[in-house]
């Protein structure tokens, strides 16, 4: 009898600790000069007060095509991503970085809208797309979504790497740096508007927002992308509108994920949205309404139950 009672305390603790492994919630976000690090953080203490139990971690990763990645291999919870790559992931572009289709990946919420923001360094005397021929351009990390945003604008003006004197794949950190430095004189940053990496260039060089003009848009003939504008004075020394491109981004997770988990996380996050404006202003464009809609990947079960239950889905 005795034997039997410590066996099946011993299957009690087992199952108590793989319950326990399950509620570890690791938020993938990008690099921490970006706006997904940031949000990332204050993701995790949301998280941290709505599910107690559950153990949440940040990551920092070169963003879109890794954290898709990661998720279908179940090492994350949640990510952070840009609407482009997600629609490439699940169709399984191998150019982009996805060798197949990525069916285990589930949406959460569509957040905010990345601006593209193509800067160059005034001295270096680039003022349209065009002029970016010739020169030394960091394009973002290899196969990135920010890379699959320099590819996809590029192509629509008729110009790809081979244009350029030199390219860098580099995330926005390493960029910035190399254009203070004298060492590139553009890059391509994909982010929120008011993002750390480029008021930071601003304050150190005079810089020149390149405009992407709404005719180039078209021509990229992704549903994915749209026409937006930085306002003026979104940076130093940048005076007017600009045009450019937006991509949506969005909140994944992954079909192992409880439902009960997924809930309330989505349902802790759209209540205190306040802290994730506090984060970074660029949350201030998610909208409660629009966010279950759109996703070019199924709901998560989870994220579903708290729209239905929100009257934002039927």
């Amino acid at each position: 009898m005795k034997l039997r009672s410590l066996i099946a305390a011993s299957a009690v603790a087992l199952s108590a600790g793989a319950s326990h492994a399950a509620e570890f919630i690791n938020v993938l976000t990008g690099g921490t000069s970006g706006v997904y690090y940031p949000l990332g953080v204050a993701l995790t203490q949301i998280y941290g007060k709505a599910l107690p139990d559950a153990k949440t971690s940040v990551q920092a990763t070169k963003a879109s095509a890794e954290n898709l990645n990661l998720l279908q291999a179940g090492r994350g919870e949640i990510a952070f991503t840009l609407g482009d790559t997600l629609n490439e992931a699940w169709k399984g572009n191998e150019e982009v970085g996805f060798k197949t289709p990525l069916k285990k990946l589930r949406a959460v919420a569509a957040i905010y809208p990345n601006y593209i923001h193509f800067l160059a360094n005034a001295d270096a005397g680039i003022k349209t797309l065009a002029d970016l021929k010739g020169k030394r351009v960091s394009v973002g990390a290899p196969k990135s979504g920010t890379e699959l945003n320099s590819r996809d604008i590029l192509k629509a003006v008729g110009m790809s790497y081979k244009d350029f004197a030199k390219v860098e794949y580099l995330g926005y950190a390493e960029s910035v740096e190399l254009i203070k430095n004298r060492q590139l004189d553009a890059t391509l940053l994909s982010s929120g508007l008011g993002v750390a990496a480029v008021r930071d260039l601003a304050t150190a060089v005079k810089i020149v927002v390149i405009p992407i003009p709404a005719d180039v848009v078209a021509k990229i003939g992704e549903a994915s992308y749209t026409t937006g504008v930085i306002p003026a004075n979104t940076y130093n020394g940048q005076t007017g509108d600009v045009p450019t491109v937006t991509v949506q981004n969005y909140l994944v997770t992954h079909e192992g994920v409880p439902a009960e988990t997924v809930y309330k996380m989505t349902k802790s996050m759209f209540e205190n949205l306040d802290a994730l404006q506090a984060a970074h202003a660029a949350a201030k464009a998610i909208d409660k309404a629009k966010a279950g809609k759109g996703s070019p990947v199924p709901l998560h079960p989870g994220a579903e139950k708290y729209y239905q239950e929100a009257g934002l889905l039927k």
